[in-house]
């Protein structure tokens, strides 16, 4: 089964009212990357991830961003309340342009923290997209990602490290947003355009 959606994807009617926030998880090699890009080019949906929206702070050269060029440089984490006020300011955006659109925080959250102080500052998520790889998949997708990106995180330490990692952080999120009726799984491990019709479907797009 490719894909099955949690009790029917049960809306609070204060979700429908305002930005449709679909939050996507996934570990790392588990393509949720390519499968958000594919959903931008055929749906025309937002798609923001915290990391690209820390990186384009700091390059404006913004106050805020020179402050968190400093935090980074000294290899300190970015506050949460900092990385939300930035979510907020890309959503509002987002929806008051586009009200309609489906907006895809791709990584985000990360743990059942980040969640909780989303839904309290900005809104309800419409939906919890959760892309579901093996571990084993996930790491042969990386050691082949690794011969050719160079990058110092793509070895089998580091990559068994972050997979635990992640799994330990995120098990309490997809745990709560299932019981919500909020939790869409797709299965990651297929080919891609197998993956995509499987997500359009549990998103009710196609």
């Amino acid at each position: 089964q490719h894909y099955y959606i949690t009790n029917n994807l049960r809306h609070p009617s204060r979700i429908m009212s305002g930005p449709k926030i679909c939050f996507v998880i996934g570990g790392p090699g588990s393509g949720k990357g390519t499968q958000c890009e594919m959903l931008v080019q055929k749906f025309g949906v937002a798609h923001f991830s915290s990391g690209d929206l820390l990186r384009a702070e700091v390059a404006s050269g913004s106050e805020r961003g020179q402050n968190l060029s400093a935090t980074m440089a000294e290899g300190k984490l970015v506050s949460m309340d900092v990385v939300i006020q930035l979510l907020r300011e890309a959503v509002d955006k987002s929806f008051a342009e586009h009200p309609d659109k489906i907006i895809l925080l791709d990584g985000f959250p990360r743990e059942i923290e980040q969640a909780t102080k989303f839904e309290e500052k900005i809104c309800a998520a419409t939906y919890v997209l959760s892309f579901e790889c093996s571990q084993e998949e996930m790491t042969k997708r990386l050691l082949s990602r690794a011969l050719t990106s160079g990058r110092v995180d793509d070895n089998i330490e580091t990559i068994k490290k972050r997979l635990v990692t992640f799994e330990t952080a995120t098990a309490p999120v997809l745990e709560h947003y299932k019981a919500a009726g909020r939790l869409v799984n797709v299965s990651a491990e297929a080919d891609k355009q197998t993956i995509f019709d499987n997500t359009c479907k549990g998103l009710g797009l196609c």
